[in-house]
């Protein structure tokens, strides 16, 4: 078979007629490189530094700083833990299948391109168009979540003026040199780094006594109001499972975003080897990050706090400002809203990244119009990332009352499309792992394999699928029933379903054959071009833990 069977004439998968190759120095490609065109197109001006940061900034964020509070009042200290510490090995099985295959196929637009090559051409037109409408959603509501950050300080400025001046910023940001979003998105997760470890410090210098005038904590408020929370007001152990089982979907939309890092992997230096130690260090740092700071929230704020559950959308929300509030620490707010303002402008600028490339690599595979493939001097995909910037004018609608409501249930169903794409993840993978078993082909002869496979992908597959299915099962209780929230939880798996049949029985595709999909061909291309051998890390470097 034919990879580029039923394609149009002259319009091949493995084009390679496109101009001359416009990358930085450092990564070489072979001219006889005809199945990555776009790399002939796109520059390769992020790092390794610039990927595993870029991976943090997508996890680090309000679901941290502001959402964990809402875990806490659900499930109590022990429940909060779980949930977050699970949720994150479920989502280090998508990390590592992700990064397996983009170190094969460094292709911008990730596993939107990979479903095209390993599973069926109509599941990279759902999944990617899927991937662009959540994007057109959730950039809107993260500049307006910004703009009432800033009320934060001020409110005799109109929170319109905001939402202009940040999506200006993320246009600007977007449309130059990919390096200067590597490093402004770089500079971001150093920032938050900073505040989570401040935060673990004070919360530690809290619960101990530190603090003049206050008591030791310890684990008091394991002990009262307990461990576990009666969710919904449901009597023993049920209504503690309950409770525990409301954190995955909290924790998995904190998580959203880890899929980022082979988003511009034609635009990665090196990525055969960046990617790669991108998924192996960032799982370990971001469950480092997430529970350790869940756990000292826990000792320093009770789950019974009322706070707990006052959605402000300001620093006020967060179980850090209570803990500081409690403890009669007053600068932390400010501190606090300070950088979770800026978590709000690395989210916007991570999910237009992600969108852009992810348009761009649908107009590859003919799943979307031609024109979204133009670049600019820059080598920035332009015309992909003024269509996403169009959908930001969404945020004007929040300035009623009426429409905040409806963007808090829209994020919901940003949530839901992030579960379905990490699914959507694991199912490529799986079919890629057994086509290698059904052409002869050892995970060796790859330039990297992942530990724990398949494993780690069946685990985080079934146990997605089993969060998606269950996410709002509190409608289904009597008397809990509400529309908006059924609406939110589960309008993604019918739309998914409807894009892909639609696309299948629109255009006669086929499942790719495990023995059909061009594995060895993608495997030739790596050995004909190898990457630079990586230089020594010397001096202080040696020593650096966050992306050395």
């Amino acid at each position: 078979m034919s990879f580029n069977k039923d394609r149009p004439e002259g319009k091949d998968f493995f084009d390679g007629s496109n101009d001359k190759l416009d990358v930085e120095v450092g990564s070489p490609v072979v001219e006889d490189e005809k199945a990555f065109a776009e790399q002939r197109e796109l520059k390769r001006g992020l790092q390794q530094r610039h990927i595993q940061m870029i991976a943090l900034a997508g996890t680090i964020g309000t679901g941290l700083f502001l959402g964990s509070g809402r875990a806490l009042a659900a499930a109590g200290p022990v429940g909060a833990i779980l949930g977050y510490l699970l949720t994150g090995i479920l989502v280090s099985g998508v990390v590592l299948s992700i990064a397996e295959l983009a170190a094969l196929v460094p292709l911008t637009g990730s596993y939107v391109r990979y479903a095209a090559c390993f599973f069926d051409p109509a599941l990279s037109f759902a999944i990617g168009w899927n991937h662009v409408y959540a994007a057109c959603v959730a950039i809107p509501a993260e500049i307006t979540a910004a703009a009432v950050l800033i009320s934060f300080w001020t409110t005799s400025v109109s929170n319109g003026v905001w939402i202009t001046v940040m999506g200006l910023l993320i246009i600007s940001t977007n449309l130059f040199f990919i390096r200067v979003y590597g490093e402004l998105e770089f500079g971001f997760s150093m920032l938050k780094i900073m505040l989570v470890v401040g935060s673990i410090v004070m919360g530690l210098c809290i619960d101990l006594g530190g603090v003049s005038g206050q008591p030791r904590l310890g684990f008091q408020y394991w002990k009262n109001p307990g461990p576990f929370v009666q969710y919904l007001g449901i009597e023993g152990s049920l209504g503690q499972f309950l409770g525990f089982w409301t954190t995955f979907s909290n924790a998995a939309y904190a998580y959203s975003g880890v899929e980022t890092i082979a988003a511009a992997a034609a635009e990665t230096k090196n990525p055969r080897r960046n990617i790669p130690k991108a998924a192996k260090r960032i799982f370990v740092r971001v469950i480092l990050f997430y529970v350790l700071s869940i756990f000292i929230v826990t000792l320093i704020v009770p789950s019974n706090n009322s706070l707990l559950l006052k959605s402000t959308g300001t620093a006020s929300q967060s179980p850090l400002v209570l803990a500081a509030n409690l403890a009669g620490i007053k600068v932390i707010p400010h501190i606090i809203n300070a950088i979770v303002l800026t978590s709000a402008w690395s989210s916007g600028n991570s999910t237009m990244l992600g969108a852009s490339r992810t348009l761009y690599g649908l107009a590859r595979e003919g799943h979307a119009p031609k024109i979204f493939l133009r670049t600019n001097r820059f080598g920035i995909p332009y015309i992909s990332v003024g269509f996403v910037s169009l959908f930001m004018s969404l945020g004007y609608m929040t300035l009623q009352d009426s429409a905040s409501n409806v963007f808090s249930w829209l994020q919901d169903l940003v949530s839901a499309a992030a579960i379905i794409a990490w699914m959507v993840i694991c199912i490529v993978y799986l079919r890629f792992y057994y086509g290698c078993k059904r052409q002869g082909i050892d995970r060796s002869e790859l330039p990297w394999a992942a530990p724990f496979q398949p494993f780690a992908a069946w685990m985080a597959l079934l146990g997605f699928g089993l969060i998606l299915l269950t996410s709002g099962y509190a409608i289904f209780i009597h008397g809990k029933w509400d529309i908006e929230t059924f609406f939110s939880h589960y309008f993604n798996i019918p739309l998914i379903l409807l894009l892909y049949f639609g696309y299948k029985f629109t255009k006669r595709t086929k499942i790719v054959r495990l023995d059909e999909m061009p594995i060895r061909y993608f495997i030739d291309i790596a050995n004909q071009n190898p990457e630079p051998e990586e230089v020594p890390a010397k001096g202080w470097r040696r020593i650096n833990i966050l992306w050395s």
